[in-house]
């Protein structure tokens, strides 16, 4: 008996708890750097490392998988990225040291490039071209809403149960969206997308790397200045629970401005939104630098 797919709300939703997982994963490292560097007995600097594996990872497999899901099928592709990413965070939770730690967020890092590409691939070609840039902040606040409350709630249970199961919880959660992925999506991500992968590439290299520019520049700053932003606050006299405090905060404004910004890039144009959008990080990111050099810290607490 064939199994009718799920109408384009459920699509919608599996994918926003997809990026929602994936993000958790990603951000909950950086509240759990204290208690990685105490348990391997290193620096929280060096700890940080596991962060950098992930994302060169990530960055080197993403073109491939990218390459791939167009070839095989995006659907095929994240299904079978979603079980190897749940493979990938059992054995981070058991990694029994350092290196071993650094060689499981490879696995990890390379994993999470085959689920949000395909991810993003699929909302974008299921949606109306007047509202795709709509239908993408919608499912990127999935990755942010992780950042405001899914990295809080995991640095929140670290502090109580250790860091471990916080990614037995995450690779049980990964498994479970794997069946639901497979279940809402079409095969091989459905007609449209596979003519459409056929098509030739129109972008030269040139302006793809133009195009890419800005990304790079925005994911530099966010995720270097994050990656490092719970151990810097708790050096600097923040308890766990308000560095997880401050996490939220900072992922509610990332969560607003996504859900605005893409409003703004379907009505104003991509290139306003995203030259105004950066130069608005670096105004934030010198405000966080004066705050900091203030040292007006609250006491932590008990």
């Amino acid at each position: 008996m064939s199994i009718k797919p799920m109408v384009p709300p459920a699509q919608l939703a599996v994918a926003w708890l997809t990026m929602f997982l994936v993000g958790t994963e990603l951000f909950v490292i950086s509240p759990l750097l204290p208690l990685l560097a105490a348990d391997y007995q290193i620096s929280a600097a060096m700890a940080g490392l596991s962060v950098t594996v992930f994302s060169l990872t990530y960055l080197v497999s993403a073109p491939i998988f990218g390459y791939l899901s167009d070839r095989i099928g995006r659907r095929r592709v994240l299904v079978c990225s979603l079980i190897t990413f749940a493979m990938a965070n059992l054995l981070t939770a058991s990694a029994a040291s350092f290196p071993w730690l650094l060689a499981v967020r490879l696995f990890a890092g390379a994993a999470a490039a085959g689920v949000s590409p395909s991810i993003y691939a699929l909302v974008s070609g299921a949606a109306p071209s007047e509202r795709r840039a709509t239908r993408l902040a919608l499912v990127v606040s999935g990755l942010l809403v992780s950042l405001a409350f899914g990295a809080s709630a995991g640095a929140l249970a670290g502090a109580c149960l250790g860091w471990a199961p916080v990614f037995v919880v995450l690779a049980t959660l990964s498994l479970l969206l794997a069946w639901l992925n497979s279940r809402v999506w079409p095969c091989d991500g459905g007609p449209a997308e596979v003519s459409r992968a056929q098509a030739p590439n129109p972008l030269s290299a040139v302006v793809l790397a133009r195009r890419l520019t800005p990304t790079v520049v925005w994911s530099t700053g966010l995720y270097g200045v994050y990656t490092y932003l719970g151990a810097g606050l708790v050096e600097a006299g923040f308890s766990i629970a308000q560095t997880a405090q401050a996490i939220m905060f900072y992922g509610c404004g990332a969560i607003a401005g996504v859900l605005i910004g893409g409003h703004v890039a379907d009505r104003l144009g991509v290139k306003f939104t995203t030259s105004a959008s950066l130069a608005g990080l670096c105004a934030c990111f010198l405000l966080l630098r004066l705050g900091l050099s203030g040292k007006s810290f609250a006491s932590p607490a008990c």
